[in-house]
């Protein structure tokens, strides 16, 4: 059974620092390309960060530069480190995968900052 568990959001002010974290479980995860995705209120859910099996990330132009995602092979965990946050990023966070052919959701995190 595939299952990912996201944590790790809060409030924050403008300008400080968060890191998501998503726990695998029931994939061949080292395989596996990862994402992260984000849903604001009244808005359309969007990529905001990606990770291969390889190592190579890409991100949504908007974050560049203040995110970074991440991955631990050992412990079938993959972050998200979100520095220098803005009210905009105020959204529910979720992990993300593909596993044969299925997409999988974490439960989602909520990140709110603060002016």
């Amino acid at each position: 059974q595939v299952y990912l568990k996201d944590s790790g959001g809060g409030l924050v002010q403008a300008g400080g620092s968060l890191r998501l974290s998503c726990a695998a479980s029931g994939i061949a995860f080292k395989f596996s390309t990862m994402n992260y995705y984000r849903q604001a209120p009244g808005k359309q859910r969007e990529l905001v960060a990606t990770i291969n099996s390889s190592g190579m990330t890409n991100y949504t132009e908007s974050v560049k530069g203040r995110f970074a995602i991440s991955r631990d092979n050992s412990r079938n965990m993959v972050y998200l480190q979100m520095n220098n946050l803005k009210p905009e990023d105020t959204a529910a966070y979720y992990c993300k995968t593909t596993w044969k052919q299925r997409d999988y959701w974490g439960q989602g995190t909520q990140v709110t900052v603060s002016s």
